[in-house]
């Protein structure tokens, strides 16, 4: 008898809140699909855990993993390689300036701690504030200012971390007269709120371009700008996390690129990896001087190894050749449309929202009350793994179940008709009982 799901119960700490994993043992994984054990194929919407950008498996990042683990694949962090430097270089040629200085790491809660670090010492202040939806990591100071989930039953968290509301167009807290989310007061309310509360020692704002933990949500145009003025009213920095919308996942290189703002601090990391641990810390050279003038350390036993920094630099070579920036934003727009079909034809898709191919849709009880619909949900994800097709779905308290459809940009048309069949027939089903 194999022993695996035993061994699960057994060995495994639940590190989920919901305590529970996918009932399938992967076997393997290839371009937009992974393989079970029991030979069953599984079309993958979540690109991995939202990183895989490239497909799994992909030929030129196989081969540089076997070619640089062959070579040179970790040293002692005071050393230096030519894949840091060079993916260091090409990352700030994507940028504006001034972002030119780039710190590579693990993942997006390592950077994000590196960048809340780096905004504290550069600033002498310590308060933080983050969307009230956010989700930027579980390390200490990620945590702290991540409000989705996980907050419950861990002590206090660190003094001067501050929750501003998050602009969800389709659920407004704030309303214009037509009846649309009035931003611009929510956003005026948010900081009058901020104000109140800060000790006067506001060192940063940290937010996601899109929400996507948070349920996909993406604030409209203009908010960055004015939320940017926010800041620089008060002398803080601007933190920009695109663990999830960086290099090419929304049509543009980075989603900032939309409403034309560019942080103090830019971080990146899952889809910088496709799929391995890499992720950046990129800030301009004044705010580098001024941290390491002050002593900042930030010293881990992964910073700047050269394996993950060679698989960076082939991702940016698939992104640059094949144009994935472009196919993102057309395979979006397809996506997007095939999905407003299926909500033409199911009354409980409430809202279809997001950019290129990171789509949100959400399920609700009735699209008058836009009441949630998180058993739904629940039922229609587990409906699709069992027709083939991989979903994640967000349940927040308030909203319904979102979710997350963000397939590799190296998918097919004809990929993206499989998961929209599988999608309908799914919803079908589950609410035809």
């Amino acid at each position: 008898m194999d022993s695996f799901w035993p061994d699960v119960d057994r060995h495994l700490v639940r590190y989920s809140g919901a305590g529970t994993f996918t009932p399938e043992i992967i076997e393997r994984a290839a371009g937009s699909y992974v393989f079970t054990r029991d030979g069953r194929r599984i079309l993958d919407f979540t690109s991995g855990q939202m990183s895989a950008i490239l497909g799994h498996s992909h030929p030129e990042i196989v081969a540089t993993v076997q070619r640089q683990v062959a070579t040179l694949d970790h040293l002692f962090s005071g050393m230096l390689s030519r894949p840091v430097v060079d993916l260091a270089r090409r990352l700030a040629g994507s940028l504006p300036d001034p972002l030119d200085k780039v710190l590579l790491l693990t993942t997006g809660a390592e950077v994000n701690e590196a960048a809340i670090r780096m905004a504290k010492l550069v600033t002498g202040r310590h308060e933080i504030v983050s969307f009230a939806r956010s989700w930027h990591g579980m390390t200490q100071a990620a945590a702290n200012a991540t409000y989705s989930a996980g907050r419950k039953g861990y002590g206090p968290a660190a003094p001067g971390n501050l929750a501003i509301p998050t602009p969800n167009a389709y659920r407004p807290d704030f309303r214009t007269p037509d009846g649309e989310l009035d931003w611009r007061r929510q956003l005026d309310f948010s900081f009058d709120l901020v104000d109140a509360q800060s000790v006067g020692s506001l060192a940063a704002c940290i937010v996601e371009p899109i929400l996507s933990s948070g349920g996909v949500i993406d604030p409209p145009p203009g908010y960055l700008a004015a939320l940017r003025r926010k800041c620089d009213e008060r002398g803080m920095l601007l933190i920009l996390d695109e663990a999830q919308t960086g290099l090419c996942r929304t049509g543009t290189w980075y989603a900032f690129e939309r409403d034309g703002v560019v942080p103090d601090i830019l971080t990146l990391s899952k889809t910088l990896g496709a799929g391995l641990p890499l992720a950046a810390m990129i800030t301009s050279a004044d705010i580098e001087r001024a941290a390491h003038d002050r002593g900042y350390l930030f010293y881990t036993t992964h910073v700047a190894d050269p394996l993950v920094a060679a698989v960076g630099n082939t991702v940016l070579d698939v992104l640059e050749r094949d144009k994935l920036d472009a196919a993102a934003a057309d395979l979006g727009a397809f996506l997007r449309e095939g999905l407003a079909d299926l909500a033409g034809r199911h009354e409980v898709i409430g809202d279809v929202r997001g950019r290129g191919l990171l789509i949100g849709l959400e399920l609700v009880v009735s699209r008058e009350t836009r009441e949630g619909a998180d058993a739904l949900g629940a039922a229609v994800t587990r409906r699709c793994l069992e027709l083939g097709l991989h979903m994640n779905v967000v349940q927040l308290p308030g909203m319904g179940g979102v979710f997350r459809i963000a397939p590799p940009l190296t998918c097919t048309r004809d990929e993206l008709v499989e998961g929209l069949d599988i999608l309908d027939r799914a919803i079908g089903d589950v609410t035809r009982g």
